[in-house]
């Protein structure tokens, strides 16, 4: 009885992991693109950081005119052109710091410190540079809901916080464009600010801020979110314990194929981190040249900050056996408008890879 119930256990668990990682007969490849939810103000407001300070204010610049105004900086090829050659000369200390992890915005320098805006695909961060020392501190402010304006009259840091004027939004969907977002204001004239000393507080001192973490599902509190014995910062897959297999080692020759042009900087970029869907546990396990963060494709599963961000820039499918060569697999990758269809075959314990079609969306 004990022989037949532990045969249960290992069948119950394989069918688990076939179902989660290869697909079924008539699935399909990925879930059809679904508008994101608009929140109110209401709402917003109801699921703000306590550590988020919103000061309405009494003259301000709409989302619209700021729009508009920035727009006319760079509406011409010719202004095109030189704004960003003024951009790339004015943030060029933080370039050479940060290696083009983010796009870069009101440099301000106090006490010797230096201060700027950066977002990258996860959101908005406050980056420093002190002491020769860049650091970045995620604000966890989602770009679906709060918009900065992109003039602004006053110093991004002062009198010991973070703050900058703008708008609550909501994302708007472009006609023709399946998973384009543009915005819109639903709430205009606020100044949102946050004490640098909440910004920067690591309470178990693992390199991740606790706002970061609470983003993210690690845990603010333990250095080891997955108990591998890797401190989460230096952890490139710091929410699952990374594992050899040879269909772990297919979904990381997928995951690094593009990042080539970044590979030899890679070990220096500490906040380039991709972000994934995926219940599949050879996903779940991949250890590649570059950080990630796996979460689960259930929606309510995920933290607030990821469920209503749209962090997600593509992804890979799970797994197409071949009816007739056990050794052959398809597989799919979405990102940048489309699809890129993949035959592979384990071949000699490598993989090889056959590009066999895709679609442009």
């Amino acid at each position: 009885m004990r022989y037949l119930f532990f045969l249960f256990l290992i069948f119950s668990c394989s069918k688990s992991v076939e179902d989660r990682c290869f697909l079924q007969e008539d699935e399909l490849h990925f879930d059809s693109y679904k508008q994101p939810k608009a929140f109110t103000v209401n709402e917003i407001l109801q699921n703000k950081p306590d550590y988020l300070e919103i000061v309405d204010l009494k003259n301000f610049r709409s989302f619209k005119q700021d729009s508009l105004e920035a727009e006319n900086l760079y509406n011409t090829l010719e202004k095109n052109e030189k704004y960003w050659k003024d951009q790339k000369t004015l943030f060029a200390d933080f370039e050479e710091k940060f290696l083009g992890q983010f796009l870069y915005s009101f440099k301000h320098t106090e006490n010797d410190v230096k201060y700027a805006l950066g977002r990258n695909g996860l959101g908005y961060w406050l980056l420093e540079i002190k002491n020769d020392k860049p650091s970045a501190y995620f604000l966890g402010l989602s770009f679906s809901h709060y918009q900065f304006n992109k003039l602004q009259q006053n110093p991004i840091v002062k009198d010991g916080s973070f703050q900058l004027e703008g708008s609550f939004v909501k994302i708007i969907k472009v006609p023709g464009l399946p998973g384009y977002d543009d915005y819109s204001a639903i709430e205009d004239g606020k100044l949102f600010k946050i004490k640098l000393e909440d910004l920067k507080k690591d309470s178990d001192d693992d390199g991740y801020t606790d706002i970061f973490e609470n983003c993210f599902g690690l845990n603010p509190n333990n250095k080891d979110t997955d108990g591998d014995g890797i401190n989460d910062f230096e952890d490139y897959n710091p929410l699952f314990k990374s594992e050899k297999n040879k269909f772990t080692a297919l979904y990381e020759s997928l995951v690094n194929k593009p990042l080539g042009g970044i590979r030899e900087n890679l070990n220096k970029m500490d906040y380039f981190i991709m972000p994934f869907q995926s219940d599949c546990d050879y996903f779940q396990r991949i250890n590649l040249e570059a950080k990630v963060l796996i979460f689960p494709e259930d929606k309510e599963k995920q933290p607030y900050y990821v469920r209503v961000t749209d962090v997600f820039n593509g992804g890979y499918s799970k797994i197409k056996k071949d009816k007739n060569n056990p050794n052959v697999f398809y597989i799919f990758e979405s990102g940048g408008g489309g699809t890129t269809d993949y035959r592979v075959e384990f071949k000699n314990g490598k993989w090889v890879f056959e590009n066999v079609g895709g679609t442009i969306s």
